[in-house]
């Protein structure tokens, strides 16, 4: 029994185990010894040979930006046999023609924070539509009209102090009462320089708008006006007179605040205005022709009102904002020009109501 075990032993092939099951080499463990996984010297990829050949990029160096694509072969024709990328794009083998176009890359980008320029100075930026509280524009332009207010009334003043003055004297000094009315050429040359420098002043803008000559223009007006309205005043009582003045300030007053506060917007009826002023002054004419007390008392009062009117309608094209017309800031000799001659005819005509009503 254990020799013929020895037999097989001897007689069986070395490399089998017992029962014909596979077994480990002699001298061999399970890794041979000095043999790692990878052999020595020899990475995984084999050194100097990248995943491209070198010197074949993918797409050649000669063409810059967007490659354009090679045509397809003509219809019909077998597609060329190609290897992997070895020397540049794969080509369109399909018979569908013509691959698409591919558009050349954009030269410029916008900015979606590129400032543009405003107007009156300053600068403005895109709105977003999904944003409603953009302040940026908005907060410059209300500023720019507060300053245009200012200054507006600023001029508004100094001319009423001017015109008050000349009122006031005209009045009370019975010595230049006299002299006025002794000398009416006086009056006519006032008349003449009034309606040159009104002309002027309406008609030509570079004479408004050029500093200094417009205050210059502006101040000649406003004195010619004021010696014309200081005659018209002589020839009414003192006391008739101060009553005006209380009258007209009042009213001026109101009227300003409710143009400030309204939500109506007068600046559209500047068509109905002008032709309410020109009946108006169809009807003082006959006033002149037909003289009487009802008469003259109906054209005072009917000027009174509709001057009112135009005021409200001057203060908010001076106001701007909501309204459908606005002055430009620019503007602010001639607003303050309107404003004045919207006061100085309402204190004509109320004067005039007094004067008719007091026979």
């Amino acid at each position: 029994m254990t020799s013929a075990l020895a037999n097989y032993a001897t007689e069986a092939d070395p490399k089998q185990g017992f029962y014909g099951t596979p077994g480990y080499p002699q001298g061999q463990p399970g890794y041979p010894q000095g043999q790692p996984g990878y052999p020595q010297g020899q990475p995984g990829y084999p050194q100097g040979q990248p995943g491209y050949p070198q010197g074949q990029p993918g797409y050649p160096k000669e063409q810059g930006g967007y490659p354009g694509y090679p045509s397809g072969p003509e219809p019909g024709y077998p597609a060329p046999s190609q290897p992997g990328y070895p020397g540049g794009p794969p080509q369109y083998s399909s018979g569908f023609g013509q691959p698409p176009v591919v558009p050349p890359p954009y030269s410029h980008i916008p900015s979606a924070n590129i400032s543009q320029p405003a107007m009156y100075g300053g600068t403005s930026y895109p709105e977003d539509p999904l944003d409603e509280h953009v302040e940026n524009f908005d907060f410059s332009d209300k500023s720019i009209r507060r300053a245009f207010i200012r200054k507006v009334y600023a001029i508004l003043m100094c001319q009423l102090l001017i015109t008050l003055s000349f009122v006031t004297l005209f009045t009370f000094h019975d010595a230049t009462r006299t002299y006025i009315r002794r000398n009416t050429a006086i009056w006519w040359v006032a008349f003449g320089v009034m309606i040159v420098t009104l002309i002027a002043m309406s008609c030509c803008t570079s004479v408004r708008r050029k500093s200094p000559m417009n205050f210059i223009f502006l101040f000649i007006f406003t004195l010619a006006e004021s010696f014309l309205l200081g005659a018209v005043a002589s020839s009414y009582q003192g006391d008739a007179v101060m009553m005006a003045v209380g009258l007209t300030a009042a009213v001026c007053f109101g009227l300003t605040l409710f143009a400030f506060q309204t939500k109506w917007d007068f600046t559209a009826m500047g068509g109905i205005l002008l032709v309410c002023a020109i009946i108006l002054l169809i009807f003082g004419i006959v006033a002149i022709i037909f003289p009487g007390k009802t008469i003259t008392l109906v054209y005072a009062s009917l000027g009174a009102l509709l001057f009112s009117i135009y005021l409200v309608y001057d203060t908010q094209l001076m106001l701007g904002g909501k309204h459908k017309y606005s002055i430009s800031p620019e503007e602010y000799i001639f607003a303050a020009l309107n404003l004045y001659l919207d006061i100085v005819n309402i204190f004509i005509y109320i004067l005039t109501i007094i004067g008719a009503s007091r026979n």
